[in-house]
């Protein structure tokens, strides 16, 4: 039997205008809690998961970014499998990622925390990478 891919939700990402008017709405009005924020982007805690709400201000559409145990691995299997790498493997903050398309054209966002979790000031400011 074949180990399943797909570990987890990672994130739900957004894109938005202006980072501190999406916290006003998301945070302030919504209640969720900030967790990290860079000068692009922000993460805040979905209620009952570990996984987070992504605002960010990089061209880039909405995904369902979905954790992988190594991307490279995964990119691999997954064109074995009869889908297609649209970008990647590149590096990002906490690991690597990877942008699939399964055979229905649907997109996928591949990610690993290869690298670690990010580190927080009392603020949620990254201010650096888990080793």
């Amino acid at each position: 039997m074949v180990q399943p891919l797909i570990r987890k939700v990672d994130c739900v990402s957004l894109p938005v205008r202006d980072l501190d008017e999406a916290l006003s709405f998301y945070r302030d009005r919504l209640g969720h809690e900030l967790i990290w924020r860079t000068s692009s982007a922000v993460g805040l805690r979905l209620a009952e998961s570990d996984s987070e709400l992504v605002l960010h201000t990089e061209c880039r559409p909405p995904a369902a970014e979905l954790l992988v145990e190594a991307v490279p691995a995964a990119v691999s299997q997954f064109r074995e499998a009869g889908g297609s790498v649209l970008s990647g493997p590149f590096d990002i903050q906490i690991g690597k990622c990877a942008v699939v398309s399964d055979p229905c054209g649907n997109q996928l966002v591949l990610l690993d925390m290869s690298k670690g979790v990010l580190r927080t000031d009392d603020q949620g400011n990254v201010i650096e990478q888990a080793v």
